[in-house]
């Protein structure tokens, strides 16, 4: 928060930057949200944005309350005590526990990243939500910095790294990292082999895993504001079932 402070000032009013990428993802998911919605959080985790002290950034990523039904799937049974879910479906095998046309929209955060086979993904995604419904990705870029050193770094250590460089991840909601989708022209392949319209973008938010450091911190400000597209960290993917 120090750092955050220093470089990007208006952080100090609101607790967000002007940058931050869970609020421009979000935003526009919540542009796309109706009150008759059923939603599908695909890997819903715990829940532990509750403890996300910026109201206005919690606030945008509950949907309980503002659509008619919230369904969380994940492989994880911890995830059936997520609060902001209505039910929680535990994914066992490939095919997803719901039925075919049965969601308006499909949310996945910080998840495709975690996928082996994203040509199942889509597939299921394709059946389960209903014509003119939506997906709504975020993922991380392999050719963003975080990318390139995931891809250096045996999955066997992730877990005790990023709970290092951010305090408030545990290690039991770290999982396997792959980069079979994880470009944006593998993921507009995906989705046009998917029957998706779609937009795919890149995104460069604030340095967050670099806050142990000020000077690796301020590497990661320069970073953000001269990254090109291709090498920005995030990929935000919004797709309508046609």
């Amino acid at each position: 928060m120090e750092f955050q402070n220093i470089y990007y000032p208006e952080n100090k009013f609101g607790g967000f930057t002007r940058v931050d990428g869970t609020i421009a993802f979000y935003t526009r998911v919540a542009s796309l949200l109706e009150p008759d919605f059923t939603v599908l959080d695909y890997g819903c985790g715990r829940g532990r944005y509750q403890d996300d002290e910026v109201k206005i950034r919690r606030d945008l990523r509950i949907y309980k309350g503002k659509v008619k039904k919230i369904i969380g799937v994940d492989i994880n049974k911890a995830a059936a005590g997520n609060p902001y879910i209505d039910e929680f479906q535990l994914i066992r095998s490939e095919k997803w526990p719901l039925g075919d046309n049965s969601v308006d929209l499909c949310v996945c955060d910080w998840v495709m990243e975690h996928i082996k086979d994203p040509a199942i993904f889509f597939s299921e995604a394709q059946r389960v939500i209903k014509p003119g419904g939506y997906l709504c990705v975020r993922t991380s870029n392999a050719w963003g910095y975080a990318g390139i050193f995931s891809r250096l770094i045996p999955n066997r250590f992730h877990a005790k790294i990023l709970s290092k460089v951010q305090n408030e991840r545990k290690e039991e909601d770290v999982f396997p990292t792959y980069t079979t989708c994880n470009t944006p022209r593998k993921m507009r392949a995906f989705l046009d082999k998917s029957n998706f319209d779609y937009v795919v973008y890149t995104h460069e938010a604030e340095p967050a895993y670099l806050h142990f450091s000020r000077f690796f911190y301020w590497f990661g400000v320069l970073y953000q504001r001269l990254a090109p597209p291709a090498v920005r960290r995030s990929i935000f993917a919004f797709a309508q079932k046609k």
